[in-house]
């Protein structure tokens, strides 16, 4: 029993002194109040301070930051919707085009190939376009990851792959950015002249150009261009140039002097321009492969075939003659 009560005693002396020897560590290390701010440094761990100002004052931002928008935050914060409105201007565009064409099938020259080709492009418009296409495209492609793959292809990878189709997308996107900018302003330099709308357009839309396969076969009248180019062309002038400048925003905030709330903005615009402008693309390259016969020929020699001129550019046709 005795024992017993020595080595309880033992135990509480010992837990006091130890408690005590403690406290008087951390005595030691408070900071005095209002004394000069001193730093201890320590190998191998972050310095210590000790002290705290002798002159205390309020430290107040040069500008009080802006409130944020929160419209803005609203629309950027549905990024379920905004996957879903980035994927279906791609895929939910094509799969319309293709069940289009199964039901009313192409548009086919009415007396076939004449065999006589007609210049329309120059090599240098052919080198602008392509410039800009293939831009366009890998740009269209990498916006996918970037703004839906989170939601469509990252649950069916592994997370080594995903970080790296993440990086591998920025990088091309920021890359692509510089030729499409320069096939961008050299497009609109150049071809502005021949998209000026005309009264004959309107008709061109009435009869949706003449490709319906249904009822009487009709050529709407059509310049260079017509109705559904010229339409393109300016969307593309439009909403390319906001993602122009939405882009070069955002990769150089430091040069633009932009605010957050600008920032936001700029991506907000930039996503809608990238909708507006895939579905665009996917018609004009539909329309330009497949939907018309004869028409690919345009941009990868520059010549077209004179009866393909007759029926969709004949105002065009007979100025040349």
């Amino acid at each position: 029993m005795n024992r017993a009560i020595r080595l309880f005693s033992f135990i509480v002396i010992s837990l006091f002194v130890s408690t005590a020897a403690m406290a008087a560590d951390v005595a030691t290390l408070q900071p005095q109040q209002w004394q000069t701010i001193q730093e201890h440094a320590i190998p191998g761990d972050i310095p210590e301070i000790r002290g705290m100002p002798t002159q205390v004052e309020l430290l107040m931002p040069a500008s009080i930051p802006e409130d944020a928008n929160e419209t803005v935050l609203g629309y950027l914060g549905a990024t379920d919707s905004i996957a879903f409105l980035v994927f279906a201007s791609l895929f939910g565009v094509i799969a319309l085009f293709i069940i289009f064409i199964m039901v009313n099938g192409i548009s086919r020259l009415d007396k076939g190939f004449s065999g006589k080709m007609i210049k329309r492009w120059s090599g240098l418009s052919i080198s602008v376009h392509w410039l800009g296409a293939i831009a366009c495209i890998l740009l269209m492609l990498t916006g996918l990851v970037l703004t839906g793959g989170r939601h469509y292809f990252e649950p069916s990878m592994n997370a080594p792959s995903w970080a790296s189709l993440v990086g591998i997308s920025s990088g091309l996107h920021e890359l692509m950015a510089f030729p499409f900018i320069l096939g961008y302003v050299l497009m609109i330099l150049m071809w502005a002249p021949k998209q000026i709308p005309a009264s004959y357009d309107l008709k061109w839309f009435a009869v949706l150009g003449g490709y319906l396969n249904t009822g009487k076969k009709h050529h709407p009248d059509a310049g260079f261009a017509n109705a559904g180019e010229k339409l393109w062309f300016w969307v593309f002038a439009l909403f390319g140039g906001a993602m122009v400048l939405s882009g070069l925003t955002m990769m150089f905030p430091e040069t633009f002097v932009v605010s957050k709330n600008t920032a936001n903005t700029m991506l907000l615009l930039h996503i809608v321009s990238t909708v507006i402008i895939s579905a665009f693309s996917v018609i004009h390259i539909f329309m330009a492969t497949v939907m018309s016969e004869g028409g690919m020929s345009n941009m990868t020699s520059g010549y077209c075939d004179e009866n393909w001129a007759k029926q969709h550019h004949n105002l065009w046709f007979k100025e040349l003659k």
